[in-house]
Protein backbone atom coordinates (compact mmCIF):
# COMPACT_ATOMS: atom_id res chain seq x y z
CA UNK A 1 0.00 0.00 0.00
CA UNK A 2 2.72 2.45 0.99
CA UNK A 3 4.72 4.38 -1.60
CA UNK A 4 7.02 5.98 0.97
CA UNK A 5 10.46 4.34 1.09
CA UNK A 6 11.72 2.78 4.31
CA UNK A 7 15.17 4.23 3.67
CA UNK A 8 16.89 6.83 1.49
CA UNK A 9 20.15 6.63 -0.43
CA UNK A 10 22.28 9.69 0.25
CA UNK A 11 24.69 11.58 -2.00
CA UNK A 12 27.70 9.69 -0.63
CA UNK A 13 26.14 6.29 -1.31
CA UNK A 14 25.17 5.53 2.28
CA UNK A 15 21.56 4.93 3.34
CA UNK A 16 19.43 6.63 5.96
CA UNK A 17 16.30 5.15 7.56
CA UNK A 18 13.10 6.98 6.63
CA UNK A 19 12.41 7.95 10.25
CA UNK A 20 14.69 8.51 13.22
CA UNK A 21 14.48 8.75 16.99
CA UNK A 22 15.21 12.09 18.67
CA UNK A 23 16.73 12.20 22.15
CA UNK A 24 16.40 15.85 23.26
CA UNK A 25 15.81 16.60 26.17
CA UNK A 26 16.12 13.07 27.59
CA UNK A 27 18.66 12.67 30.39
CA UNK A 28 20.03 10.00 32.70
CA UNK A 29 18.44 6.62 33.09
CA UNK A 30 15.24 7.89 31.43
CA UNK A 31 17.29 8.52 28.30
CA UNK A 32 18.93 5.10 28.42
CA UNK A 33 15.56 3.38 28.84
CA UNK A 34 13.86 5.44 26.13
CA UNK A 35 16.60 4.89 23.55
CA UNK A 36 16.81 1.19 24.35
CA UNK A 37 13.02 0.92 24.01
CA UNK A 38 13.13 2.80 20.70
CA UNK A 39 15.77 0.46 19.29
CA UNK A 40 13.74 -2.54 20.42
CA UNK A 41 10.68 -1.02 18.69
CA UNK A 42 12.62 -0.87 15.41
CA UNK A 43 14.26 2.55 15.20
CA UNK A 44 17.65 2.36 13.52
CA UNK A 45 18.48 6.07 13.24
CA UNK A 46 19.34 7.59 16.63
CA UNK A 47 19.91 11.36 16.88
CA UNK A 48 21.89 13.04 19.65
CA UNK A 49 24.20 16.06 20.04
CA UNK A 50 26.93 17.43 22.27
CA UNK A 51 24.54 20.11 23.51
CA UNK A 52 21.89 17.56 24.51
CA UNK A 53 24.25 16.32 27.20
CA UNK A 54 23.14 12.71 26.71
CA UNK A 55 25.71 11.11 24.40
CA UNK A 56 26.90 8.78 27.16
CA UNK A 57 23.36 7.61 27.83
CA UNK A 58 22.72 7.06 24.13
CA UNK A 59 25.88 4.98 23.87
CA UNK A 60 24.89 2.93 26.89
CA UNK A 61 21.45 2.26 25.41
CA UNK A 62 23.04 1.09 22.17
CA UNK A 63 25.21 -1.37 24.08
CA UNK A 64 22.30 -2.64 26.16
CA UNK A 65 20.09 -3.10 23.11
CA UNK A 66 22.17 -5.95 21.75
CA UNK A 67 21.44 -4.81 18.18
CA UNK A 68 24.50 -5.20 15.95
CA UNK A 69 26.33 -1.90 15.62
CA UNK A 70 26.26 -2.02 11.81
CA UNK A 71 22.45 -1.96 11.86
CA UNK A 72 22.33 1.46 13.55
CA UNK A 73 22.90 4.94 12.16
CA UNK A 74 24.09 7.17 15.00
CA UNK A 75 23.99 10.93 14.52
CA UNK A 76 25.65 13.57 16.67
CA UNK A 77 26.19 17.29 16.24
CA UNK A 78 29.07 19.72 16.57
CA UNK A 79 28.23 22.70 18.83
CA UNK A 80 28.62 26.30 17.72
CA UNK A 81 31.41 26.95 20.21
CA UNK A 82 33.62 24.31 18.50
CA UNK A 83 33.82 25.63 14.94
CA UNK A 84 37.55 26.40 14.85
CA UNK A 85 39.24 23.48 13.05
CA UNK A 86 41.11 22.00 16.02
CA UNK A 87 38.12 22.53 18.29
CA UNK A 88 35.88 20.71 15.83
CA UNK A 89 38.25 17.73 15.70
CA UNK A 90 38.44 17.65 19.51
CA UNK A 91 34.66 17.85 19.79
CA UNK A 92 34.12 14.89 17.49
CA UNK A 93 36.69 12.85 19.38
CA UNK A 94 34.92 13.80 22.60
CA UNK A 95 31.61 12.63 21.17
CA UNK A 96 33.18 9.32 20.18
CA UNK A 97 34.50 8.87 23.73
CA UNK A 98 31.15 9.78 25.27
CA UNK A 99 29.23 7.45 22.97
CA UNK A 100 31.80 4.69 23.36
CA UNK A 101 31.94 4.24 19.59
CA UNK A 102 34.78 4.16 17.08
CA UNK A 103 32.70 5.91 14.39
CA UNK A 104 29.81 8.36 14.25
CA UNK A 105 27.74 7.42 11.23
CA UNK A 106 26.41 10.92 10.53
CA UNK A 107 27.93 14.04 12.04
CA UNK A 108 26.24 17.42 11.64
CA UNK A 109 27.21 21.00 12.33
CA UNK A 110 24.45 21.91 14.80
CA UNK A 111 24.00 25.40 13.36
CA UNK A 112 26.18 27.79 11.35
CA UNK A 113 26.75 30.22 14.25
CA UNK A 114 27.05 33.03 11.66
CA UNK A 115 28.18 35.64 14.18
CA UNK A 116 31.44 33.72 14.61
CA UNK A 117 31.56 32.72 10.95
CA UNK A 118 33.77 29.63 11.22
CA UNK A 119 31.29 27.06 9.97
CA UNK A 120 33.28 26.42 6.76
CA UNK A 121 36.31 25.59 8.90
CA UNK A 122 34.18 23.26 11.03
CA UNK A 123 32.80 21.58 7.93
CA UNK A 124 36.29 21.08 6.52
CA UNK A 125 37.25 19.36 9.79
CA UNK A 126 34.30 16.98 9.48
CA UNK A 127 35.25 16.18 5.88
CA UNK A 128 38.80 15.37 7.01
CA UNK A 129 37.51 13.21 9.86
CA UNK A 130 35.39 11.35 7.33
CA UNK A 131 38.57 10.57 5.40
CA UNK A 132 40.06 9.17 8.62
CA UNK A 133 37.04 6.93 9.14
CA UNK A 134 35.96 8.56 12.41
CA UNK A 135 32.87 10.04 10.73
CA UNK A 136 30.76 8.14 8.21
CA UNK A 137 28.77 10.92 6.53
CA UNK A 138 28.91 14.70 6.88
CA UNK A 139 25.87 16.94 7.12
CA UNK A 140 24.57 20.15 8.64
CA UNK A 141 21.64 21.48 10.62
CA UNK A 142 19.79 24.80 10.51
CA UNK A 143 21.73 25.97 7.44
CA UNK A 144 20.31 28.42 4.92
CA UNK A 145 20.92 28.30 1.17
CA UNK A 146 23.76 30.79 1.59
CA UNK A 147 25.46 28.64 4.22
CA UNK A 148 25.07 25.52 2.09
CA UNK A 149 26.52 27.26 -0.94
CA UNK A 150 29.57 28.42 0.99
CA UNK A 151 30.52 24.99 2.35
CA UNK A 152 30.03 23.31 -1.02
CA UNK A 153 32.12 25.93 -2.84
CA UNK A 154 34.86 25.79 -0.19
CA UNK A 155 35.19 22.03 0.07
CA UNK A 156 33.59 20.50 -3.00
CA UNK A 157 31.60 18.25 -0.66
CA UNK A 158 27.83 18.63 -0.47
CA UNK A 159 26.24 17.86 2.92
CA UNK A 160 24.20 14.68 2.74
CA UNK A 161 21.48 16.13 5.00
CA UNK A 162 20.33 19.44 6.43
CA UNK A 163 18.28 19.00 9.60
CA UNK A 164 15.83 21.89 9.98
CA UNK A 165 12.70 22.79 11.91
CA UNK A 166 9.85 21.44 9.79
CA UNK A 167 6.21 20.71 10.57
CA UNK A 168 2.79 21.56 9.06
CA UNK A 169 2.91 25.13 10.36
CA UNK A 170 6.43 25.59 8.99
CA UNK A 171 6.73 23.28 5.96
CA UNK A 172 9.96 24.84 4.65
CA UNK A 173 8.81 24.78 1.03
CA UNK A 174 11.67 26.97 -0.21
CA UNK A 175 14.42 25.14 1.68
CA UNK A 176 13.12 21.75 0.56
CA UNK A 177 13.37 23.00 -3.02
CA UNK A 178 16.98 24.07 -2.38
CA UNK A 179 17.74 20.65 -0.91
CA UNK A 180 16.16 18.89 -3.87
CA UNK A 181 18.25 20.95 -6.28
CA UNK A 182 21.47 20.12 -4.42
CA UNK A 183 20.65 16.49 -3.71
CA UNK A 184 20.50 17.05 0.05
CA UNK A 185 18.09 14.99 2.17
CA UNK A 186 15.83 17.04 4.43
CA UNK A 187 15.64 15.95 8.07
CA UNK A 188 12.88 17.42 10.24
CA UNK A 189 13.32 18.47 13.85
CA UNK A 190 10.13 19.30 15.73
CA UNK A 191 8.36 17.16 13.09
CA UNK A 192 5.12 17.13 15.09
CA UNK A 193 5.16 20.81 15.93
CA UNK A 194 6.69 20.50 19.41
CA UNK A 195 4.50 21.97 22.18
CA UNK A 196 2.02 23.39 19.68
CA UNK A 197 1.17 20.26 17.73
CA UNK A 198 -1.27 20.89 14.84
CA UNK A 199 -3.40 17.91 15.81
CA UNK A 200 -6.69 19.84 15.85
CA UNK A 201 -6.21 21.42 12.41
CA UNK A 202 -9.04 20.37 10.08
CA UNK A 203 -6.91 18.66 7.38
CA UNK A 204 -5.05 16.62 10.00
CA UNK A 205 -8.23 15.60 11.84
CA UNK A 206 -10.01 14.69 8.61
CA UNK A 207 -7.12 12.55 7.37
CA UNK A 208 -6.83 10.78 10.74
CA UNK A 209 -10.53 9.91 10.70
CA UNK A 210 -10.43 8.82 7.07
CA UNK A 211 -7.48 6.45 7.57
CA UNK A 212 -8.26 5.30 11.10
CA UNK A 213 -4.97 6.56 12.54
CA UNK A 214 -3.90 9.24 15.02
CA UNK A 215 -3.23 12.89 14.10
CA UNK A 216 0.43 12.31 15.01
CA UNK A 217 0.65 9.45 12.54
CA UNK A 218 -0.91 11.64 9.87
CA UNK A 219 1.69 14.37 10.38
CA UNK A 220 4.58 11.91 10.34
CA UNK A 221 3.18 10.22 7.24
CA UNK A 222 2.94 13.67 5.62
CA UNK A 223 6.63 14.10 6.41
CA UNK A 224 7.49 10.80 4.75
CA UNK A 225 5.49 11.53 1.63
CA UNK A 226 7.29 14.85 1.23
CA UNK A 227 10.54 12.88 1.30
CA UNK A 228 11.61 14.25 4.69
CA UNK A 229 13.23 12.20 7.45
CA UNK A 230 11.38 13.13 10.66
CA UNK A 231 13.10 12.71 14.03
CA UNK A 232 10.28 12.40 16.60
CA UNK A 233 11.01 11.92 20.30
CA UNK A 234 8.94 9.98 22.80
CA UNK A 235 9.90 8.26 26.05
CA UNK A 236 6.73 6.14 25.92
CA UNK A 237 7.15 2.71 24.27
CA UNK A 238 3.58 2.69 22.95
CA UNK A 239 4.00 6.11 21.33
CA UNK A 240 7.38 5.09 19.94
CA UNK A 241 5.78 2.13 18.18
CA UNK A 242 2.89 4.28 16.99
CA UNK A 243 5.28 6.82 15.48
CA UNK A 244 6.90 4.01 13.49
CA UNK A 245 3.60 2.54 12.29
CA UNK A 246 3.31 4.70 9.20
CA UNK A 247 3.47 2.30 6.27
CA UNK A 248 0.00 0.78 6.33
CA UNK A 249 -1.77 3.84 4.93
CA UNK A 250 -1.12 6.53 2.35
CA UNK A 251 -2.29 10.13 2.24
CA UNK A 252 -3.79 11.36 -1.00
CA UNK A 253 -2.14 14.20 -2.91
CA UNK A 254 -4.99 16.44 -1.80
CA UNK A 255 -4.43 15.52 1.86
CA UNK A 256 -0.72 16.21 1.60
CA UNK A 257 -1.39 19.55 -0.09
CA UNK A 258 -3.97 20.54 2.52
CA UNK A 259 -1.57 19.83 5.38
CA UNK A 260 1.25 21.69 3.65
CA UNK A 261 -1.22 24.54 3.18
CA UNK A 262 -1.30 25.02 6.95
CA UNK A 263 2.06 26.75 6.64
CA UNK A 264 2.05 30.35 7.75
CA UNK A 265 4.45 33.24 8.09
CA UNK A 266 4.62 32.92 11.88
CA UNK A 267 4.70 29.13 11.82
CA UNK A 268 8.27 28.75 13.02
CA UNK A 269 8.20 27.83 16.69
CA UNK A 270 11.60 29.12 17.69
CA UNK A 271 13.58 32.22 16.73
CA UNK A 272 16.59 31.94 19.07
CA UNK A 273 19.64 29.69 19.25
CA UNK A 274 18.62 26.39 17.62
CA UNK A 275 21.24 24.55 19.64
CA UNK A 276 19.11 25.00 22.75
CA UNK A 277 15.78 24.10 21.21
CA UNK A 278 15.39 20.83 19.41
CA UNK A 279 13.16 18.15 18.09
CA UNK A 280 9.99 16.62 19.48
Amino acid sequence: MSTAPTEHRLLDGTTLPAIGFGTYPLQGEECVAAVQSAIEAGYRLIDTAVNYGNEREVGEAIRRSGVPREELVVTSKLPGRAHAYDDAVASVRGSLDALGLDRIDLHLIHWPNPRVGLYVEAYRALVDLRAEGLVGSVGVSNFTEEHLTRVVEATGVTPVVNQVELHPWFPQVEMRAVHDRLGIRTESWSPLGKRQAPFTEAPVVAAAERHGVTPGQVVLRWQLQLGNVPIPKSATPERQRQNLDLFGFELSEAEVAAITGLGRADGRLFDGDPETHEEM
